[in-house]
């Protein structure tokens, strides 16, 4: 039997969403191994002259725990 474990973990990108969730798992990953999932929570974006910015990502990053 597998102990898995749930973060929530906040991230941003000038590319995209799927960007954002990338970085996410990538800054995730520097302190944190056996990551099995990511599930994107929420979205959103930042708007500036009528043009998006910055896109946000509220994720949930499943690992196994040793």
């Amino acid at each position: 039997m597998a102990v898995l474990k749930v973060i929530e973990v906040l991230a941003n990108s000038n590319e995209g969403w799927e960007d954002a969730a990338r970085n996410a798992v990538k800054q995730a990953s520097k302190s944190v191994k056996n990551i099995k999932s990511v599930y994107v929570h929420e979205q959103s974006a930042t708007v500036s002259n009528n043009d998006i910015t910055e896109y946000r990502v509220n994720v949930k990053i499943t690992f196994a725990v040793d």
